[in-house]
């Protein structure tokens, strides 16, 4: 059922035999996140590809804030560190919209939608959302939005 799943147990693997740490470290962290994910709820059960994807992109994105946030605080060797897992992560996860990409995807959103005016940036996001799939941040998605509906 998880394709995506089970290359991860087999990179986590490999990863081991080859002694490259940050790899396995980061592998084992995600597995350990989609067990969790696996077992919340109601009920257990096991993930989709595209629910893994989210959890993958959901860690990718700690990794990017922590980074952040060490590099702010002057710690540069844990803002590399956080940076190296998140490179691990970013190569099970689909290309990601450049910017041109973004803004043709929502251009188009809007001529489907004839929205107009800010008010209509629930109406445009709902449209937008399901070809963009992971392949751009929410926040991101909403920020070019949010412009082109204010400059239009």
């Amino acid at each position: 059922m998880a394709e995506l799943k089970d290359r991860l147990r087999a990179d986590l693997t490999a990863s081991m035999k080859d002694r490259d740490a940050v790899r396995t470290r980061t592998l084992r962290m995600v597995l350990t996140e989609i067990a969790k994910e696996e077992v919340s709820g109601a009920a257990s059960r096991e993930l989709h590809d595209a629910e893994i994807e989210r959890v993958l992109a959901r860690e990718a994105k700690r990794r990017r804030e922590a980074a952040e946030a060490f590099s702010g605080a002057g710690r540069a060797d844990q803002a590399s560190a956080e940076l190296a897992e998140g490179q691990v992560l970013a190569a099970y996860l689909p290309e990601q919209l450049d910017d041109a990409g973004l803004a043709a995807l929502v251009t188009a959103a809007i001529a489907e939608t004839g929205a107009t005016g800010p008010r209509a940036m629930g109406q445009v996001m709902k449209a937008v959302t399901p070809g963009v799939a992971g392949r751009a941040e929410g926040a991101r998605v909403a920020a070019e939005v949010r412009r082109q509906l204010t400059a239009g």
